[in-house]
């Protein structure tokens, strides 16, 4: 095992989602252990009140990884993997479509400095505006590819993917 990745799904979505799956596939064939939670319970709570279950969910898997691990997370899971990565020890951030916060929820985005993190993000996010993801990504010195692509960001999954591969090639 080269290391171990916790890949966390957006709201509305699932373990099984492309994104995740997709990401979960591509580190395991390089040797990667992976774990998807399934946040969907956690998320008929609606937005602001899903991400603290998912936050306890989350920790709980930190502290069940035999060492510390990747976050990767799409939207909510992006959220909530940064916040997880100021209470635990990981290994790095891969996060995309990120909500800079959720109305409702009293705490702005926020993640671990220092953390290996890599962002990537839509130009056309109606959902998660790409001036949240500017400013994180500067406050950090974080790389930050951008896409043409929307919130989902399906037509791009292979940019992601290749991305992903580099990332994880620089923490190997």
């Amino acid at each position: 095992m080269r290391g171990y990745i916790i890949l966390s799904h957006g709201s509305d979505s699932g373990p099984d989602a492309t994104k995740v799956s997709a990401l979960a596939a591509l580190a395991e064939s390089l040797g990667w252990a992976t774990l998807r939670p399934d946040y969907r319970e956690d998320d008929l709570k609606g937005h602001a009140g899903s991400v603290d279950p998912r936050l306890a969910r989350l920790a709980a898997a930190i502290a069940a990884a035999p060492v510390p691990p990747v976050l990767v997370g799409s939207s909510m899971g992006a959220f909530a993997s940064g916040l997880a990565s100021l209470d635990a020890e990981v290994a790095g951030l891969f996060l995309l479509a990120l909500p800079a916060g959720i109305p409702g929820y009293p705490r702005p985005f926020a993640a671990a400095r220092g953390v290996p993190t890599f962002l990537i993000h839509g130009y056309a996010d109606d959902v998660c505006p790409v001036e949240g993801a500017f400013a994180f990504a500067r406050s950090q010195g974080a790389p930050l590819l951008l896409v043409q692509d929307d919130h989902r960001l399906s037509d791009t999954l292979t940019d992601i993917e290749a991305a992903f591969r580099r990332f994880l090639e620089t923490l190997a």
